[in-house]
C-alpha cells in the first residue's frame, strides 16, 4: 500500500503514513549475543557443531555455552544455565532432549531473552505428546520471544556472519532468502550453492513452525533491501490466511518461488459431491499460489534458476514463444514440450516470413521453429534473431545450438549475448552438447542469458516466466464494476437453511438449492414441486410440454445415479409414468446402498430447455486448509471423465473471475464454435462473483454443485443444483475460514451531509479506481501538497493497485460515495494500514476540495477508528505537517496526543486503542 518509501504519501488529508520500528526477528536474525543451549566439546555432537559455526563465523558478537556438566566448551567459559548467565543475550539456541525444552524457554523469558532457535527434535513429528510440548512453547513464548523450529538445522545470515546452525559448511552472501522445512534439503542445496557459486541473504530452516512461521518471515524478507527474492520449500504451509496475505503483500515488489512437496496424496478421500471429488489438494495449493501472485515450480533446480532468471530477463507479455534452431530434432522436442505444456509457437509475420527469406538460405524451414540449418554462422543467428525481436507476435525468444562440423558455438553464444537485455522480450539459450559448448554457455550466463542444457529445461524456464507474469497481473487487473443496486436476499437464504437445520437434514432438496441460487442473482430454470402423480401432471399442464421430472430426495445426493432423471416428457402419461419409474428407481436405489430417510418426497417438474448451449459446473468444497475452493469448468454428466476445470480461492472480483474462465479448455468454445453464437463471458463472470458471495457470506455450506449450467448466446441458467450443509454438530469456530478475508460488507453504513446529501460509507473496491482519479483531481495544489508533502501531479497505475487493491486483512479503506443521476462519486476517504506483527497501524484521511469544512473528515475517521478497535489494533499513528492547523485540530478533538518529530516541519499524530 502506500506506506511504502517509494510512494511515500498518497491522497489523505493530511495524515501522511510513517514507518519507525524493529522487527521482532532482528534478535534471531541480528544478535549482539547467543547463547548455546546443549553446548558440547564432543566432537560430531550438534552442541559441538553450533559452537564451532558461531565462533569459526565471527558475527561481531559474544558466545555463552551453556551446559551444567561443563567448565568450559570449545576454551569458552560455559554456563550452567540460561538464568546464571552474567547478563540477558539476544539469541538463544537450543539442543537439548525435547522434554527439557520448555523449562530451558520458561528460563529465557524470564531473562528476557527475545528469540530462540530451537534445534531438538521430539515434537509434533512423533505424535501427540510431541504436539502436547509444542503447545507448551506456544504459550511459554506468546507476546514474549519469537522462536524458530522445533526441529530444524538453524539459520544461517551472510550479511552479518552469523552461522547458528549446525550445517557443515557457511552459506555465501548473495541476495536469495531460502526458507526451508526440510533440514535434509537444506544441507543438500547449501552443499550445491558452494560449489555453483550462489549467495543468500539468509538461510532458514524453518522444522515446525511452532512460532515463526513462512508469513513472518515472507514480511521480514520483504522489507530487507538486501533481499532481492524469496526462495520457499514447503511441505505444509501453516496459517493459510496469514501465508496468503503475506505473500501477496510481498510479491508485487519481489519474487517468491516455492517447491511444495506432496503433489500426489495418496488414498484421497472420496468426496460426496463431483466438486469435492475433483478439488484435489494440491490443485488448491496451485490456486493459492496463483492468487497471492508466487511462482510455483517442481525442482529445486528450478527454484534457482528462476530466482536467476527473474532478476536478469524481462518477463514475456504472453505465452508465444519462437524457436531458432540449427537442427530439425531440438525443435521438434522444444515444441512438443510446449505445446504439452500449454505455451504456443509464435505466428510469424508476413514482414518477418519476408525478411527471414531474404536472409537464410532457400531450404529454411519457412515456419516457427526457424531451422537456420547446420551450416549455420554466428552472424546468421544474429540476424535472425534481430527480425524477431522486432516481431510483436513472438513474445520470446529460445535459441538452440547443436554442435555440428561447421557451428562455432562460443562465436555464436558471443552474438546471442548481444540480446540478453531486450525490453520487453525475454531471449533464452539452450546450448546442448559437452565440452565443445561449455565456454559458449559460460560466456552466455555471464552476459545474462538464461542458458540449459537440454530444449525442454528452456521451455519449462519461459513458461515458468508466463506464469509468473499472469499471476503478478492477477495482483494488478483492475476490474470492472458490477452492478451497484443488486443486493442478495439473506433473508430467504437464512430460512431455507433453518428449516433444513430444524428437521436434521444436511442435504437440500434441488427446490432448496435452487431458491438459495435465486436469492443471490443466479438465474435458475423454474421449477415445481409435485408429490403426486396428479401433482406433477397439473404442474407439466402449466409449464407446458415438453418437460423434465427429476427425484426429489432428502437423502439421495445424485439424482442421475438412481435413475431419477427424466427428460422431454411430451404429455401426461409420460409424466405419470416418470412419476412411477422415479419413484420405483429411487426405492431400489436406495435399498442397494442401505440408505435411510426420507428417499422419495415426489419430484420437480421443469420445463424441457431445448436451447443449444454448453453444459458448465460451478461449485464447491470446503478444504480443511483453505476453506471454502471455487471449481468452474465444462458440466454433465461426463463432469468427472473430461477433468476440464480451474480452481480459485474466494473472495472472486470480475476480473478473477475472468481469469478462472479462461483457464479452461471450455472456454475457447464459450467464444463461439461450429455455428454457435458466443457466450456472454462477462454474465459468466457476474454470475461466478455472486457465487463467491453466497460462500463469503456462509460458511454453513460444505459443499455446492450448480450441475449443469447452461450457457448460450441466449442465455446462461442453472438447471440442476445441490447443496450440502454443515454437519449440524459442528461449532462455527470449528469451520474452516476463508483462505483471504473477504469484503468487509458489516463496515457499510449512511450518513448525511449538513445539506442533507446523503454519503454511504463503504470499504474501497478495486473497482473504485477510476473514482479515486476523479477524487485526485477535485484536490486543490494545497491538498495535494498537505496530504503528500509534495505536488504530486498524478496517481499512477501502481499507487491505484496499492489504495485500491486491499488486503482487508491488514489494511483498511472506508470511501464516502454519493450516488446521483450520474453515477456514483468518492468524496473523500481514509485508511490504515497495520503492521501485521506490532498490531500497530499508519492512518491517512483527506477529502475533496468541494466537501471540506462540512464535518466529513471528522465522520471518516471516527469510522476509521472503530474498525480499528474491532480490528484488534494496539495503536493509532500518522504524521502531519506543522502548518496543517486543520488536521492537527481534528486529531486533538478525536482524542489523539500529538508531538514533535526530528522533522520540524512534521508532526505526529497518534491514539492509543488498546
Amino acid at each position: 500500500m502506500f506506506l511504502d518509501a517509494s510512494i511515500k504519501s498518497l491522497p489523505y488529508h493530511g495524515a501522511t503514513m510513517v514507518r519507525d520500528f524493529t522487527s521482532s526477528l532482528d534478535p534471531i536474525f541480528q544478535p549482539q549475543s547467543v547463547a548455546v543451549v546443549g553446548a558440547s566439546a564432543t566432537p560430531g555432537s550438534v552442541g559441538s557443531i553450533l559452537m564451532r559455526n558461531l565462533m569459526e563465523s565471527p558475527f561481531g558478537g559474544v558466545v555463552y555455552p551453556i551446559n551444567p556438566k561443563r567448565k568450559a566448551v570449545h576454551g569458552v567459559l560455559c554456563y550452567p544455565s540460561i538464568r546464571e548467565l552474567p547478563e540477558s543475550v539476544d539469541l538463544a539456541v537450543i539442543a537439548t532432549p525435547a522434554v527439557t525444552v520448555p523449562g530451558v524457554i520458561q528460563e529465557c523469558v524470564e531473562r528476557k531473552i527475545k528469540g530462540a532457535i530451537v534445534i531438538s527434535a521430539g515434537f509434533s513429528e512423533l505424535g501427540a505428546e510431541g504436539r502436547k510440548l509444542e503447545q507448551q512453547l506456544r504459550e511459554l513464548a506468546r507476546g514474549k520471544m519469537r522462536i524458530v523450529g522445533p526441529n530444524c538445522l538453524g539459520i544461517i545470515h551472510p550479511p552479518s556472519r552469523l552461522n547458528a546452525s549446525f550445517a557443515a559448511t557457511m552459506a555465501r552472501s548473495g541476495q536469495v532468502a531460502l526458507l526451508s522445512q526440510s533440514g535434509a534439503i537444506c544441507t543438500s542445496i547449501l552443499d550445491w550453492a558452494r560449489e555453483t557459486h550462489v549467495g543468500f541473504s539468509s538461510f532458514v530452516s524453518v522444522g515446525a513452525m511452532v512460532d515463526v512461521d513462512f508469513a513472518d518471515l515472507i514480511d521480514y524478507f520483504g522489507d530487507d533491501p538486501g533481499t532481492q527474492s524469496i526462495l520457499v520449500y514447503m511441505e505444509s504451509i501453516g496459517d493459510v490466511r496469514r501465508f496468503l496475505s503475506a505473500a501477496r503483500n510481498v510479491a508485487r515488489s519481489k519474487p517468491i518461488i516455492v517447491v511444495k512437496s506432496g503433489r500426489h496424496e495418496a488414498g484421497a478421500k472420496a468426496a460426496a459431491s463431483h466438486t469435492g471429488a475433483l478439488a484435489g489438494a494440491d490443485a488448491v495449493f496451485d490456486a493459492a499460489f496463483r492468487r497471492a501472485g508466487v511462482l510455483r515450480v517442481i525442482t529445486i533446480r528450478e527454484l534457482f534458476n528462476m530466482a536467476e532468471i527473474l532478476a536478469m530477463q524481462p518477463q514475456p507479455k504472453g505465452p508465444n514463444l519462437a524457436i531458432v534452431t540449427n537442427a530439425g530434432g531440438p525443435g521438434v522436442m522444444a515444441t512438443d514440450d510446449l505445446m504439452t505444456l500449454g505455451g504456443q509457437l509464435a505466428p510469424l509475420s508476413a514482414e518477418t516470413r519476408a525478411a527471414l527469406d531474404q536472409l537464410l538460405p532457400p531450404f529454411w524451414s519457412h515456419a516457427n521453429p526457424i531451422d537456420v540449418l547446420g551450416d549455420a554462422t554466428p552472424d546468421r543467428y544474429k540476424k535472425t534473431i534481430e527480425v524477431l525481436i522486432r516481431d510483436d507476435q513472438a513474445q520470446g525468444i529460445l535459441v538452440l545450438l547443436t554442435p555440428q562440423a561447421m557451428t562455432d558455438p562460443t562465436e555464436t553464444a558471443r552474438q546471442v549475448s548481444a540480446f540478453a537485455r531486450t525490453p520487453g522480450k525475454p531471449v533464452l539459450a539452450a546450448w546442448m552438447g559437452g565440452a565443445a559448448v561449455r565456454p559458449g554457455r559460460e560466456l552466455l550466463q555471464r552476459a545474462g542469458v538464461p542458458t540449459f542444457d537440454t530444449p525442454e529445461s528452456a521451455v519449462r524456464a519461459f513458461l515458468n516466466m508466463v506464469q509468473f507474469r499472469r499471476n503478478q497481473e492477477l495482483l494488478y487487473e483492475t476490474p470492472a464494476a458490477l452492478p451497484e443496486d443488486f443486493e442478495p436476499d439473506a433473508r430467504r437464504v437464512a430460512s431455507i437453511i433453518a428449516t433444513a437445520r430444524s428437521q436434521n437434514r444436511t442435504l437440500l432438496t434441488e427446490h432448496e438449492a435452487k431458491d438459495i441460487l435465486t436469492a443471490y442473482g443466479i438465474p435458475t430454470v423454474p421449477t415445481t414441486i409435485a408429490a403426486t402423480s396428479d401433482e406433477a401432471v397439473s404442474a407439466a399442464n402449466k409449464v407446458g410440454y415438453p418437460v423434465v421430472l427429476k427425484l426429489l430426495s432428502e437423502v439421495i445426493t445424485h439424482k442421475s445415479d438412481a435413475g431419477g432423471v427424466m427428460l422431454n416428457l411430451m404429455d401426461e402419461p409420460a409424466v405419470r409414468k416418470a412419476f412411477a419409474d422415479i419413484q420405483s428407481n429411487a426405492d431400489n436405489y436406495a435399498r442397494s446402498r442401505n440408505i435411510h430417510g426420507n428417499v422419495f418426497a415426489g419430484v420437480t417438474v421443469q420445463p424441457m430447455v431445448r436451447t443449444r448451449g454448453f453444459e458448465l459446473i460451478v461449485g464447491s468444497s470446503v478444504d480443511r486448509q483453505f476453506g471454502p475452493v471455487i471449481l468452474f469448468g465444462a458440466g454433465g454428466i461426463l463432469v468427472e471423465v473430461f477433468q476440464d476445470r480451474a480452481l480459485a480461492l474466494p473472495p472472486l472480483n470480475r476480473a478473477l473471475a475472468r481469469r478462472v474462465i479462461e483457464r479452461t479448455k471450455v472456454f475457447k468454445a464459450l467464444q463461439g464454435v461450429r455455428g454457435q453464437k458466443p457466450v456472454d463471458v462477462g454474465q459468466l463472470e457476474t454470475l461466478l462473483v455472486r457465487f463467491s458471495q453466497l460462500l463469503c457470506d456462509r460458511d454453513d455450506i460444505q459443499e455446492i454443485d450448480i450441475n449443469p449450467l447452461l450457457a448460450s448466446s441466449e442465455q446462461i441458467v442453472a438447471l440442476d443444483a445441490r447443496v450440502l450443509l454443515t454437519p449440524s454438530d459442528q461449532a462455527q469456530s470449528e469451520r474452516p475460514r476463508l483462505a483471504i478475508r473477504p469484503y468487509p460488507n458489516q463496515f457499510t453504513s449512511t450518513w448525511k451531509l449538513p445539506d442533507g446529501t446523503p454519503i454511504t460509507i463503504r470499504a474501497i473496491r478495486p473497482e473504485d479506481e477510476p473514482l479515486v482519479i476523479e477524487l485526485f483531481e477535485t484536490f486543490s495544489e494545497r491538498t495535494i501538497r498537505l496530504r503528500y508533502f509534495s505536488l504530486l501531479k498524478r496517481l499512477t497505475h501502481d499507487s491505484l493497485i496499492r489504495l485500491c487493491h486491499l488486503d482487508y486483512d491488514r489494511e483498511m479503506a472506508l470511501v464516502a460515495v454519493h450516488r446521483d443521476e450520474k453515477g456514483a462519486r468518492l468524496l473523500g476517504v481514509s485508511r490504515f494500514h497495520i503492521d501485521p506483527e506490532l498490531k500497530t497501524a499508519e492512518y491517512a484521511v483527506v477529502v475533496g476540495d468541494p466537501w471540506q469544512g462540512q464535518g466529513l473528515g471528522r465522520h471518516l475517521m471516527t469510522k476509521l477508528i472503530e474498525v480499528a478497535r474491532q480490528r484488534g489494533v494496539r495503536r493509532l499513528t500518522g504524521a502531519v505537517l506543522r502548518e496543517n492547523s486543520g488536521m492537527l485540530t481534528l486529531a486533538k478533538e478525536l482524542g489523539m496526543e500529538i508531538r514533535d518529530t526530528r522533522d520540524p516541519s512534521v508532526m505526529e499524530t497518534f491514539m492509543e486503542l488498546m
